[in-house]
């Protein structure tokens, strides 16, 4: 776990100031920026979600082959080669659907007004974004997870708060504003692209004769739709929302889910650069470091999630306080997705082990079945007539619930697999014991007295949970990774 652990650090750092940027940027600018036009707000979101998802179908699982065949492949030129041709071919695919297609797909979505004008930004977004993971997973390849990490998670949400606050104090109207934001994207690319170059990553031979394509397209196509699948389960809520009710809606989905989905960020950065050290580790069927990284993310995850959890959760009425009178409907939405997130995060690497592993078709097979979950579940629970109404799971609400059923039986179904096909598991008496400890610190600190002054109580309450646990996880030995950071954090600040 030693680069993983140096990786993570980085990784970490950037994801947690990417996470402050972004919460900023969720919680503050964005609520007070489109407080007047909240269904401006939801279009970005709308469009950010459907090149995503589009994307993924135009890379056709390219990011995740390159990881997975480059250690073993001689001929990596050819293999760039490959890598580049299919989603340039995808994105010309889509561009030609868009143009003969326009207006069934406009009719199929239920589009806005407001969305028809600004569809074809979509279309722009699906290039930079599906060649940007391109670039990803090669940076991955060479272990520097770190520099695409940070140029996503940081200089993006940097350079987005800046023109967001040029659009909030009226420097820039709101077309001129969503053409500057979406420039960011391309930057974001063009940047990674002259990184790449620099170190010397391409080496293009503009061939595939000595390439097994039988074998690396037949993994390319199961894994580009687990990966449609999982990206359509994580957009789905969002773009039936804009579908069923309205840009609005998505608005303050949007900043409720964010604050819910924040504790995943862990999660990210150790996944990240544990990608490739699971891909070489099948490559030598060294099963013991596989189990090894499976226990060891699995812990570390529940542990950071569950601290970031308790933060959340014990002080979501304040946060929610801090929020325009608008965007103050969506508690139970950090609720459901929090929850969801955390057995996620529970759960370990589980994905990275099964795509890399001979078994990734199984992968495949539920996906495809929790797709058609999500969208029932999405379709029966947000509209009014949900059957649970009754309970408040209607709306934004319903949607973040069918997003949680979703999630957690993605999980559960991985986790049943890894343990029916290869013996394995990420739990331990660890899990059992930070689990208690989590509950009882909940119920210890619920009954901290607030003040008058929401921003205060944020903060010196998340003080206290990070006081109180992390010398709980030292002390109880909870995670050898996380006690071996913390002692050498106290020995740099001693020296």
């Amino acid at each position: 776990m030693g680069i993983v652990r140096n990786q993570s650090i980085k990784n970490s750092i950037s994801f947690y100031i990417g996470m402050a940027i972004g919460a900023i940027n969720t919680v503050i600018i964005y609520p007070n920026a489109f407080n007047d036009h909240p269904e401006h707000f939801g279009l970005i979101q709308i469009l950010i979600a459907y090149a995503i998802v589009v994307s993924t179908f135009t890379t056709l699982g390219v990011p995740k082959t390159f990881v997975r065949f480059f250690p073993a492949i001689k001929e990596k030129g050819q293999l760039y080669f490959l890598s580049l041709i299919i989603p340039l071919l995808g994105f010309i695919l889509s561009l030609l659907v868009y143009f003969l297609f326009k207006e069934q797909i406009f009719e199929l979505l239920n589009a806005s007004s407001l969305l028809r004008d600004n569809f074809f930004y979509i279309i722009l977004l699906v290039f930079f974004i599906g060649f940007y993971d391109v670039l990803t997973a090669i940076s991955r390849s060479f272990l520097s997870a770190a520099t695409p990490i940070f140029i996503n998670e940081v200089f993006l949400k940097v350079y987005s708060m800046l023109i967001l606050l040029l659009h909030w104090f009226g420097y820039l109207d709101f077309t001129t504003f969503l053409k500057a934001y979406l420039f960011g994207y391309f930057l974001k690319f063009a940047i990674l692209f002259v990184i790449q170059w620099k170190n010397d990553r391409f080496s293009l031979a503009f061939s595939v004769n000595d390439l097994k394509l039988k074998e690396i397209l037949s993994f390319g196509l199961f894994v580009f739709v687990g990966g449609a699948s999982v990206m359509i389960v994580t957009r789905i809520d969002m773009m039936m929302i804009g579908s069923i009710l309205d840009l609005e809606q998505v608005a303050f989905y949007t900043v409720a889910f964010f604050i819910g989905n924040a504790i995943k960020v862990p999660g990210k950065s150790i996944g990240a650069i544990s990608i490739p050290l699971v891909a070489k580790a099948w490559e030598k069927q060294d099963y013991k470091e596989i189990q090894t990284l499976y226990t060891k993310s699995s812990i570390n995850q529940l542990i950071i999630g569950g601290v970031l959890f308790l933060c959340i959760w014990l002080n979501v009425d304040e946060i929610f306080s801090l929020l325009p009178t608008k965007f103050q409907g969506g508690k139970w939405v950090v609720f459901y997705i929090a929850i969801a997130q955390l057995f996620s995060m529970s759960n370990g690497i589980n994905g990275t082990i099964i795509v890399n592993s001979k078994y990734y078709k199984y992968d495949l097979y539920t996906n495809v079945v929790l797709v058609f979950v999500t969208i029932i579940t999405n379709y029966l629970l947000i509209p009014a007539s949900s059957p649970l109404s009754s309970y408040g799971i209607v709306g934004i609400n319903g949607a973040a619930f069918a997003t949680a059923i979703s999630v957690l039986l993605f999980n559960l179904i991985r986790l049943i697999l890894i343990k029916v096909k290869m013996n394995m598991h990420p739990f331990s008496l660890q899990t059992i014991k930070t689990i208690v400890l989590l509950f009882a610190m909940f119920f210890a600190l619920n009954f901290l007295p607030n003040s008058s002054y929401a921003f205060a109580d944020i903060i010196w309450k998340s003080i206290v949970v990070a006081i109180l646990f992390i010398p709980a996880v030292m002390y109880f030995n909870l995670s050898e990774d996380i006690t071996a950071i913390v002692k050498d954090l106290k020995a740099k600040l001693l020296s």
